[in-house]
């Protein structure tokens, strides 16, 4: 498999640990912890629904709409200011996976060109990023904000690769999502899957090139 030159990376649940989020959704919906991945489920489903009718929101918009509805459908009394107090803020205030600040230097060393390609607007990823004092480890912070789409349409990614100039054959999609290993394997992007807690790669596609723990163990093998 050829080296690629550029390592595009996700950044929630892949780099930022959701556990900070999750604790103010949980308190949002009345305790019921068993509700939040139904709400990042809710979310990441109606992202997909504002690809197919072409109405783009704000991830962080529509992460308080998901929360909101999972709520109602539980029987739940919450406000739209109260949801956006659990999703907005919090959203950028997650703390980063012990390995990933030393990971992503080690990669940089190695030669690699890193690229953050999230689905969050661009002002959120930056302030996300500096928050988890990472930001300065990558050469480019990209939004899908200007293609109006969310991963794993095709669109982000060949935007993302235009963007920086790179081949899809030069580049490798790293997450921790099955559905955007998938995304960008359908861009003709080498791929890597973080295994992290509770994360499965999607069975009815080809397994990502590299299948690895953490973000330690990636820079191990591809260097």
């Amino acid at each position: 498999m050829k080296k690629p030159s550029t390592l595009f990376f996700d950044v929630n649940e892949t780099l930022l640990d959701l556990g900070f989020l999750k604790e103010k959704i949980t308190s949002a919906l009345d305790d019921r912890g068993e509700l939040v991945s139904l709400w990042f489920s809710t979310l990441l489903h109606y992202s997909l629904v504002a690809n197919t009718i072409e109405a783009y929101k704000d991830f962080g918009e529509i992460g308080v709409a998901a929360l909101q509805m999972v709520a109602a459908g539980n029987d739940i009394t919450l406000k739209k200011q109260q949801a956006e107090a659990a999703v907005i803020i919090p959203f950028k205030k997650l703390q980063p996976y012990s390995e990933v600040r030393t990971s992503l230097l080690v990669l940089r060393e190695q030669g690699f060109r890193l690229v953050a390609l999230t689905n969050s607007s661009q002002k959120g990823l930056e302030e996300k990023l500096e928050f988890a004092g990472i930001a300065d480890c990558f050469d480019t912070l990209l939004s899908c904000e200007p293609v109006q789409k969310f991963k794993p349409a095709p669109e982000v990614y060949n935007w993302a690769m235009t963007t920086i100039g790179v081949l899809p054959e030069n580049a490798m999609m790293i997450a921790a999502h099955g559905w955007d290993i998938a995304g960008a394997q359908n861009a003709g992007m080498q791929t890597a899957f973080i295994n992290r807690p509770g994360k499965e790669q999607y069975p009815l596609v080809p397994e990502a090139d590299y299948v690895v723990d953490d973000l330690s163990q990636l820079a191990s093998v591809i260097k």
